[in-house]
């Protein structure tokens, strides 16, 4: 069962619009019985829209098997998933409004994090004042967990774990890199992981020449990228989303920008990235939280990687991606704390969380104190023939890291 509502007016996204629309005469069936109502702020419009189908898409996956079971068992009753979304356009504070919405006023049971650690930490607040339990899906930086919240969790590990490793690789592998360039979106996860990457650096003996942000929307890199052409570095390290990602890349193109590392976060991770970059994603190197090529048998209703790997495909005809891969793992988690407490009250679901360790198809799950998760591995990747191909770690080790982006 799906549902969008939102306080301000929208353009519901074509892929949304599809999920509503094919799931209405569900809703009209189910509402009668029993459900559980899951909010889900996203932002359906503005520039984040790309990263907004994703959550909803791993939402949708999970709900539909969660239902085609039986729905969630408490205490030994059946209750159907419903899952409740709103656009809040892109924009933090109206994601914080959205959270305070859903909670008050369509009387959710829990709630899902928005999209990013900053619309995350924002939220936060809200679920932390009405003792609402919340599962961020897409919150890596250790600032979202830094305030001492008892009803915040994250599936993803902090940023570190995506940048020392990415940086010992580059190092054993590319013993000419001497000098980097960082370039971060002024955004709080991107610039979060520019900073662990300077840090990084700095600890593995390689000179940080530049290290800039740009603004929220900038249209043009041109004089920025000129200035780190200017530079010569060997490791040019951008962060930002997809579309940020996307215009620096052509834009480097433009200028015939080379170095023997281009890594950029988070873009890469996305078939979106690749397919639109097209042979400019060649040999770009990132990291994430998750890639299809993970083999774990999980206790979740997914079951193994490779069974959540198939049912994506089957649904969406698209390889799952982390975003994809997390939303899901998400409302796995929810089901699984549910169950064992064997209510819906929300403090003892919240206990549940608290206390897990389980395997999932996403990988093992626990929490620490701060509600963030930490026990993953989080796999470095480049883009070797438009596909990515994972480096590390060498458990799930595809191919070999490549020098040279042009």
């Amino acid at each position: 069962m799906f549902r969008l509502r939102s306080a301000f007016p929208t353009r519901i996204s074509a892929s949304l619009a599809l999920a509503v629309a094919g799931f209405a005469a569900a809703t009209s069936i189910a509402s009668a019985q029993d459900v559980i109502r899951f909010g889900a702020p996203l932002p359906i419009t503005g520039p984040l829209a790309p990263e907004a189908v994703k959550q909803q898409q791993g939402y949708d996956l999970w709900a539909e098997q969660a239902n085609k079971a039986g729905g969630i068992n408490v205490g030994g009753k059946k209750y159907k998933v419903e899952i409740v979304y709103s656009d809040y356009q892109s924009n933090t504070p109206r994601s914080v409004q959205t959270t305070e919405q859903m909670i008050t006023q369509e009387k959710v049971n829990f709630m899902f994090g928005p999209f990013g650690s900053g619309a995350a930490k924002a939220a936060s607040t809200i679920a932390e004042k009405y003792k609402m339990p919340m599962l961020a899906a897409t919150a890596s930086s250790v600032q979202v967990y830094d305030q001492n919240y008892k009803y915040l969790f994250g599936t993803f590990t902090p940023n570190d774990t995506l940048t020392t490793p990415l940086t010992k690789l580059v190092k054993a592998k590319a013993t000419d890199v001497k000098k980097v360039a960082i370039l971060a979106r002024n955004d709080l996860f991107p610039l979060a992981i520019a900073q662990e990457m300077e840090k990084s650096a700095k600890e593995n003996g390689l000179e940080v020449v530049y290290f800039e942000k740009y603004a929220i929307n900038t249209l043009d890199h041109s004089a920025t990228l000129s200035q780190i052409k200017s530079l010569a570095p060997q490791w040019i390290f951008v962060t930002g989303y997809t579309n940020d990602l996307l215009l620096v890349r052509k834009q480097m193109a433009d200028q015939q920008i080379k170095a023997g590392v281009v890594t950029m976060i988070a873009g890469p991770a996305y078939q979106e990235f690749i397919d639109s970059a097209g042979p400019n994603a060649e040999n770009i190197s990132s990291a994430s939280w998750w890639h299809p090529a993970e083999k774990y048998d999980g206790k979740d209703i997914f079951g193994s990687t490779a069974n959540f790997v198939k049912l994506f495909k089957d649904k969406y005809k698209a390889e799952p991606d982390c975003a994809h891969a997390s939303a899901a793992v998400c409302g796995a988690l929810f089901q699984m704390a549910i169950e064992k407490a064997g209510s819906l009250d929300r403090d003892k679901v919240r206990d549940e969380l608290a206390k897990m360790d389980v395997v999932t198809f996403w990988g093992p799950v626990k929490f620490g104190a701060n509600g963030q998760i930490n026990s993953l591995e989080p796999p470095v990747f480049q883009i070797q023939g438009g596909k990515p191909i994972v480096l590390f770690p060498d458990a799930i080790k595809q191919g070999d890291f490549k020098l040279g982006v042009n």
